[in-house]
């Protein structure tokens, strides 16, 4: 039993890091029309560019990632909570870095990677906890 639960989480983990690659793509191509086109500070473009990968990674990781029945409001709220330490440490760490003269997409990459460990543990291990696979009317084991 514990192969297959191992099994299932590093196949979780896969598609996490597989729904988060594109949703690195909607930051990388976002901040660059921002940052590039539009010449904006790195903040300013950060911040809209972290938002729309945020809302693309929370909607489809939910559904197929950890296919939760658990209360959307109450996922979204405890997903806000993370971003509301994770979105200004990163942004004035990645402002700072910039003013030192670090290439900004240096500094997105790091914060992009960083935020994509935080996340999982986070998501999995506080918002789904005890909700995986619920949707599909499977009961994880830590649920028994």
């Amino acid at each position: 039993m514990q192969n297959k639960n191992s099994a299932k989480e590093f196949f979780r983990a896969v598609k996490f890091l597989i729904i988060s690659i594109s949703a690195g793509l909607i930051q990388v191509g976002t901040f660059t029309l921002f940052n590039e086109v539009f010449k904006w500070n790195y903040w300013v473009a950060y911040l809209p560019s972290l938002l729309l990968s945020v809302l693309w990674n929370f909607t489809i990781n939910r559904k197929y990632t950890f296919k939760s029945a658990n209360n959307v409001k109450i996922a979204m709220i405890l997903v806000l909570a993370f971003y509301v330490v994770f979105t200004p440490v990163s942004t004035i760490l990645g402002n700072v870095a910039e003013n030192s003269g670090a290439n900004e997409y240096l500094v997105l990459a790091i914060t992009m990677i960083s935020n994509f460990v935080l996340e999982f543990l986070y998501t999995r291990y506080v918002v789904y906890r005890n909700s995986c696979d619920t949707a599909t009317g499977k009961v994880n084991e830590t649920q028994k």
